[in-house]
Formats: structure tokens, sequence, C-alpha cells
């Protein structure tokens, strides 16, 4: 599993743009100050895909987040396409069905699968409304253990859940936190938020952040500065 050794590593930055030339220019400008590209469902119509490819040719660390779920055989055929694409990681949503189908699918091509527990747009009365009968936390530590169980190499989930789930798994499993805001910004959609430095030092290895970023008039400053946020929660 692929574990981050510097702090910049540690940033996963969403390239959350309306069209694959602008992801691509903005990829060229941040550089190796981010560790990982994430290539969402926006931009995945709209060139994401062909944009991974030339990112992965460049040496870089892509992140697929398409949080795959459909019937097994579906999704244990998508991800053996996606692995084909030479991307280090791929979100399924954490069902026990898609995670163990994802796994078939990668096989030993090297894709680490991550599953999806419960997005951080949603509060407890968001899942009851959906027809869950389980609140937040107790659906993010059950979706941990069947997860652990199956053998997923990793989860998303929020800073608020990490260092629970973080106590369970040990360092077995990679844990990617969404939802992440500087001190300061605004939480927008994001209900379950978390700085950077108090996400990492709750457990976290990979931090997800985009707008922060894309929408900063300097990105390349407010990723930097978001990586001296993680060496600061490094050091707790």
């Amino acid at each position: 599993m692929s574990k981050p050794r510097r702090a910049s590593d540690r940033l996963i930055v969403a390239l959350d743009l309306p069209d694959a030339d602008q992801a691509r220019a903005m990829a060229a400008r941040l550089g190796d100050c981010v560790g990982v590209y994430k290539i969402g469902l926006e931009l995945a119509f709209v060139g994401g895909i062909d944009l991974a490819r030339e990112l992965v040719d460049a040496g870089r660390t892509v992140f697929l987040d398409l949080k795959l779920h459909d019937i097994p055989r579906t999704v244990e055929r998508a991800c053996a396409q996606v692995a084909r694409l030479g991307v280090r990681f791929l979100t399924v949503h954490a069902y026990p069905q898609t995670m163990q189908a994802a796994l078939d699918g990668a096989g030993s091509s090297g894709l680490e699968l991550l599953g999806v527990t419960v997005l951080t747009s949603c509060l407890d009365d968001d899942l009851v409304r959906a027809g869950y009968r389980l609140g937040v936390d107790d659906l993010v530590m059950t979706r941990v253990r069947q997860a652990q169980e199956i053998g997923l190499h990793g989860l998303v989930l929020s800073g608020q859940e990490v260092a629970q789930a973080r106590s369970r798994v040990g360092e077995r499993m990679i844990l990617v936190t969404p939802g992440v805001r500087p001190a300061g910004s605004q939480a927008g959609d994001q209900k379950r938020v978390s700085t950077p430095a108090g996400a990492v030092a709750a457990g976290a290895d990979y931090l997800v952040v985009g707008r922060p970023i894309m929408q900063a008039r300097d990105p390349r400053a407010a990723a930097q500065a978001i990586v001296e946020e993680i060496e600061a929660g490094e050091r707790v």
C-alpha cells in the first residue's frame, strides 16, 4: 500500500474544473508541490480520463474518484479497465459486494481501492431521509469493519471519524480524508469538515483539498500553505 513519505505527498488536489484544458493548466502550475492529482466525476466526462493517462505518463500520481457502485460483475469489469490506466487510486462505495468485486477486478495490478464510507456532505438526518437506520458514526465504523474483513486497501472518511477508524485498523489501511478546509476557510456544501493539521494528527494518511486551492488567487501558494499545515499536524 502507498503510504506517503513527505508532507507534500499527503496532499491530494481535486482538479474540480470545467474542462480538461483548465485542469491540465492547473496541474502544470502546481507541479510537484502536490503529491496526488484527483480526477472526479465532473472532469471525467470532459476529457478527464485522457488527462489521467497524460499525468501518469508524466510520472504523476493519479486518483480516479469515480465512486463506483453497481452489480458485482459490472464493478469487477470496470475496475479491470481502470487498472489498465496506471492510476494509483480508485474509489468505490463501501458496500460489501462492491468492495469484493472491485478487488476481484483490480487483481494484482497495483491499483489501490478506497472505500467511500459516508459522504462528507451527510449528517445523521441525511441518512435517515435516505432510509438508513444507522447514524454517521455507526455506519462509518460498520463499513470500516467490513472493508477490513474484505481486505480493501483503504477508506475515505471525514476527519471526524478518522481517529476511531485508525484505532481499529492500525497502519494496515490507507485513510483518506476529504472535506478538508484550511483554518478560516468556508465549509461550502461540506458538513463534516476538518483542518489539515487536525486530520493528520487524527491519523489521516492523505487529505483531499479542492476549492481552497482551485479558487485561490495563487493556487500554488495555497497548496504550499496547506502543506505547512500538514507539517504542523505531523508534529502533534
